[in-house]
């Protein structure tokens, strides 16, 4: 999820991503008016101590490639690559800046940007325009500082004079040089355009990315020059070493926003249960190649970091699941009461009534729903006494799950409860929940569950039954018979479901009985 930020704010980069290689984008135009957009490489007295740090138009990288200007990409008007844990001791501050070549002032300046790109994905952007502005030919945009570890600031500052009083604000020197040949940016693929959800203008088409990043494919990694500065540790998230291959699976090269990929259909592509990025029924969430023991407090915690992926529902691990409000519209969400175990964000819990009817259903069918309702702009994580969790999303479609194994689901999802008919048990009937329409319900099983395809000989425990499709014909079968409750004692497997329905329809079932 993107944050916003407003002029002045500030936030620490592990805060926002766990990433330390990041993209940094800036999109600013004015009527007319042609923009410079430069990287300064500051030390702790905010000084270009050394020129070679000052990074723009004829100098597009730095010694060690730390910090690498890319041009203009993905609806950006200039970007820029930095490797935070290869930027040297000496500097400390980045700071971005632009500033008008030609006639004009910022106050013509139209709505902009700069943002931060992690992962594939937006975590930070600050948007700016001219009415912040008057005769200014210049702007600092926002600063990477490191301040014990390495934070972001918006800094929105004006400044008179164009890029030459910028550079001697900074202590630089200004001299004439021959114009150098501007080598090509390395291999690198830069973020899609921007997602409609941040907002930035359609992009223009351009070339193909190149693949991989960095270096051009089946070529050796890029060596990391110096060891790592303390201010890298707590984001140690990367393998300092790319796996044979390049990309990990399933991940994007740096900086990609990965294509939206169509959930699959009930019965259809995919195995039951499985969201778009989400793993399958038992499967955990895939997480990166553990650093070398030894590495003190950060590296053995970072198992355990939280897993950003900008979707609706994220599993963190098998039994713990994040729910993003902001996403989805900013519908609520429905869950089980006190299944909320942290949160983040400005979020509101409220009480989910039945109604009276409701109420009355529910007692005498044994599914009435013990529900809270969710709403704000945050993250909700969710957990049930440890049980295992499984995001189902739904896309028009039907499924019923018993009203205890429902840990969660979205407010846009119909549900009501339904009769099973039985026979052999006069007057006897089981019910469930059944949940209908397009949006996600979370599934809470004991142990890793099973699907099974429906047959016409399939028969599951009633009290071991955690789902099914809705198209399949469910009859309640006993074996009780009179003459059988004559004698005494009983097999323990009287009562059971048996499921019928076309090829395609499933069950799932816990190796637990309720």
């Amino acid at each position: 999820m993107t944050r916003e930020f407003q002029r002045g704010h500030k936030a620490k980069i592990g805060d926002l991503t766990a990433g330390t290689d990041l993209y940094i984008g800036v999109q600013i135009a004015g009527p007319g008016l042609t923009f410079d957009i430069s990287c300064f490489g500051l030390d702790a007295d905010e000084h270009l101590s050394d020129d070679r740090y000052f990074i723009f138009f004829n100098q597009p990288k730095s010694p060690e490639e730390a910090i690498q200007q890319l041009g203009a990409q993905a609806g950006d008007t200039e970007s820029f690559r930095v490797t935070l844990q290869r930027i040297p001791p000496v500097v400390r501050k980045l700071s971005f800046t632009a500033t008008i070549d030609g006639p004009g002032q910022m106050s013509q300046v139209a709505p902009g940007y700069i943002r931060i790109v992690a992962g594939g994905e937006e975590v930070a952007r600050y948007a700016f325009n001219g009415a912040e502005f008057t005769t200014e030919r210049a702007v600092m945009l926002a600063d990477v500082y490191l301040k014990d570890v390495w934070r972001f600031a918006a800094v929105g500052q004006g400044f008179d004079g164009g890029l030459e009083a910028l550079l001697k604000n900074f202590g630089g020197e200004v001299a004439e040089e021959a114009p150098q040949e501007q080598f090509p940016a390395p291999g690198f693929a830069p973020p899609a355009a921007p997602a409609p959800a941040f907002g930035a203008p359609v992009p223009a088409p351009a070339p193909a990315p190149a693949p991989g990043f960095g270096v051009p494919a089946g070529a050796p990694p890029l060596p990391t020059s110096g060891a790592p500065t303390l201010h890298a540790a707590p984001t140690m998230v990367v393998p300092t070493a790319a796996p044979p291959g390049g990309a990990p699976p399933g991940r994007p090269p740096f900086g990609q926003v990965p294509a939206p990929q169509p959930p699959p259909g009930y019965g259809e592509q995919g195995p039951f249960g499985q969201v778009p990025g989400q793993p399958a029924f038992g499967q955990l969430p895939p997480r990166e190649a553990l650093p070398a023991p030894g590495g003190g407090l950060a590296v053995a915690i970072e198992k355990y970091r939280e897993a950003p992926t900008g979707q609706r529902w994220t599993l963190q691990n098998a039994k713990l699941i994040r729910a993003d409000l902001a996403q989805a519209g900013g519908q609520p969400v429905l869950a089980r009461q006190g299944s909320m175990v942290l949160y983040q964000g400005k979020v509101e819990f409220g009480y989910k009534g039945a109604g009276v009817a409701g109420r009355i259903v529910g007692n005498l069918t044994g599914q009435e729903m013990q529900l809270m309702r969710c709403t704000g702009r945050g993250q909700v994580f969710f957990a049930d006494n440890a049980s295992q969790l499984h995001p189902i999303e739904l896309q028009g479609d039907a499924i019923c799950v018993s009203a205890e194994s429902v840990l969660a689901f979205d407010e846009s999802l119909r549900h009501e409860v339904r009769r099973i008919e039985g026979h052999g048990i006069p007057g006897g009937a089981l019910f469930t929940m059944q949940f209908q329409g397009t949006g996600t319900v979370i599934v809470k099983t004991h142990g890793t569950p099973v699907v099974l395809p429906v047959t016409p000989t399939t028969y599951v425990d009633c009290n071991a039954i955690v789902a099914w499709s809705a198209a399949s014909q469910v009859i309640l079968s006993s074996q009780v018979r009179l003459r059988r409750n004559a004698y005494p004692g009983h097999s323990g497997e009287t009562v059971n479901l048996q499921f019928r329905g076309a090829p395609g329809n499933f069950v799932v079932v816990q190796p637990y009985e309720v």
